[in-house]
């Protein structure tokens, strides 16, 4: 399946239908009277988030969705349908911008979350509804509420507990393969990698998802080489892995490398918490290997591990830390979380407070 991250699309609700005027006139029936039914209300535009789906290509090839007006009032007091809603599903982490693409609407980061984007207009008010005791044969309806439309972008960013960063041909998408069940291509040359991809990681009885992206080189910010537009998916990482290759000309050059695109993307990006896993030591012998963990250490505090994605040498520990590290942002994120939410009961108390109270 192709990824699509990306994807301009326009909206339309549903008009609301007219209110109808008409009278009952029926054999042997004196007092007739009004019996113009309502309008119906159009069909709603909304927006679901659902498991299953991890790209927006279903919006590549059908960028239109317009909702049904509602059906006009008819005599004999009967209604109009309503018209039916159209629910677009999206992946979990899609954001919802305006057309210029710099208002953020909605952000959908759970399964089952929705947003209605537009309202379907309301039904127009058939000649029934005007009846009162001084006019009993009105001849006043209502047209319906009218539809609502605009275009939005919707951006994915992929719900990741770690994200993936290097330079290209560091090894990240072996150690994918190696931690978890994906299966992404390897190949001894740049930017084998070209999309985002997912792997489930099962350790000590828990998991936790990993994203590996596209690798950066000087200037992805700038837009050389794939640029930085992948960096989005690991902005609601819980921590960072940074994959080094051993085997190259200058380990810390490497890592600054790295460090400065993540500092010039922003988001955030460089005050994650972050592991240093110096990879491919299976070419290396253990001196080396000592040498290179020193010179990184002279550069960062940061936590740093040798492994070897080819052979599995390190990968569990690497992962028992990185878990560690998910397990600690993630509980921090759902205190401040359950906190907010606690101030939110209390205004409201105090709110309710301050309209049931009256002086004595």
């Amino acid at each position: 399946m192709k990824f699509l991250d990306q994807c301009k699309t326009y909206i339309k609700s549903g008009a609301g239908g007219v209110g109808c005027l008409s009278f009952r006139r029926e054999k042997c029936v004196e007092f007739g009277g009004p019996d113009g039914g309502n309008g119906g209300r159009g069909g709603h535009i909304i927006i679901e988030a659902i498991e299953g789906l991890n790209t927006l290509i279903d919006y590549r090839y059908k960028q239109h969705f317009k909702a049904p007006r509602g059906m006009h009032g008819m005599g004999q007091n009967r209604s109009g349908a309503k018209g039916d809603d159209i629910i677009m599903q999206v992946p979990i982490g899609t954001q919802i911008f305006d057309e210029n693409n710099d208002i953020l609407l909605a952000d959908l980061t759970k399964a089952g979350q929705t947003v209605l984007m537009l309202e379907g207009g309301k039904g127009g008010r058939g000649n029934t509804s005007f009846k009162t005791s001084v006019n009993q044969a009105p001849r006043q309806t209502t047209q319906g509420g009218p539809a609502e439309e605009m275009w939005i972008w919707m951006q994915l960013k992929l719900m990741a507990d770690t994200g993936l960063v290097g330079l290209p041909n560091a090894g990240k998408s072996t150690f994918l393969s190696a931690a978890s069940r994906a299966k992404p291509k390897i190949a001894d040359y740049p930017f084998t990698t070209l999309k985002p991809q997912l792997g489930v990681v099962y350790v000590d009885n828990k998991e936790f998802v990993i994203a590996d992206i596209p690798g950066l080189i000087e200037g992805a910010h700038e837009g050389l080489g794939l640029g930085d537009r992948f960096l989005g998916h690991i902005e609601r990482c819980a921590t960072i892995l940074h994959v080094i290759d051993a085997t190259g000309d200058d380990v810390v050059e490497a890592y600054k490398t790295i460090r400065h695109e993540l500092s010039e993307y922003g988001q955030g990006l460089t005050e994650k918490k972050e592991i240093i896993a110096i990879n491919k030591i299976d070419a290396l012998d253990d001196d080396l290997i000592k040498m290179l963990t020193e010179e990184l250490r002279s550069t960062t505090s940061s936590p740093i591990m040798p492994i070897s994605g080819f052979t599995g040498a390190g990968v569990k520990e690497m992962l028992r830390a990185l878990l560690m590290n998910v397990s600690k942002v993630r509980s921090t994120e759902t205190r401040q979380s359950n906190l907010r939410d606690l101030d939110v009961d209390e205004s409201r108390e105090d709110n309710v407070a301050a309209e049931t109270w009256s002086p004595v």
